[in-house]
């Protein structure tokens, strides 16, 4: 058998592997549409449930983009970032370790779309300085089939890749999962230490609010938490 030439290879490659990236790129694209549609649904009912009991509970969908969607629930923000481009996991990763992956490796390429929590204060009075905290990250592949690497229900309720399929309902899973997580997770004060000491120009440049950090889990380091909340 003759060996292949290296246009032969560039074209294998293309007509392969960047045929199926572009696949995957499309499928996340139409995952994070759905997302979005069901996001603002969920923010619907919610805000109007929240509202009766307490005016001053809000719950708000806001559409940033293309790849981006805003949650805002009362003191917390949720965004949902989606990554352009695709990724492929290393050999030592569980999903390489799968049956269904190994069936077919393409299977592992996937899109990535990503979940933030911030405090909605941060936003509202522009500070700049304040922490946000990844709190998941969902993978998608060609074939819809999706996992999320995440914290607490994020983390261990979506890790079937060779079942889930990423449909209407659980993208509102997904969704009320996040919104729960947030709530659950708690601002804590940082340790007196951390922030015993401000200088002059911190005050006279600009305000305090802009200077001092403010994070649910600031002063703390978060990689060690992880029971926070689980």
């Amino acid at each position: 058998m003759a060996k292949e030439t290296s246009k032969q290879s560039i074209l294998r490659l293309l007509m392969t592997k960047s045929s199926m990236k572009q696949d995957v790129y499309e499928r996340t694209v139409e995952v994070f549409k759905q997302l979005k549609q069901v996001a603002k649904e969920v923010a619907t009912e919610l805000g109007k449930e929240a509202g009766k009991a307490d005016k001053r509970l809000q719950v708000t969908y806001t559409d940033k983009g293309e790849f981006e969607l805003e949650l805002k629930v009362a003191g917390d923000i949720l965004i949902f970032h989606m990554h352009t481009n695709v990724f492929e996991f290393d050999n030592s990763h569980q999903i390489r370790k799968s049956s269904y992956v190994k069936q077919d490796e393409f299977r592992s390429y996937c899109g990535q779309i990503s979940i933030y929590n911030f405090l909605s204060d941060s936003f509202k009075y522009n500070r700049v300085n304040d922490m946000g905290y990844l709190i998941g990250r969902i993978f998608v592949n060609q074939e819809k089939h999706y996992f999320i690497e995440g914290k607490k229900q994020l983390g261990f309720l979506y890790n079937d890749f060779s079942k889930n399929l990423l449909e209407k309902d659980a993208a509102r899973a997904i969704v009320e999962a996040s919104i729960l997580y947030c709530l659950e997770f708690d601002l804590y004060t940082p340790p007196f230490e951390a922030v015993r000491e401000l200088r002059v120009s911190e005050i006279l440049e600009t305000s305090l609010n802009m200077k001092v950090q403010t994070g649910k889990r600031l002063g703390f380091k978060f990689q060690s938490e992880p029971e926070l909340p689980e």
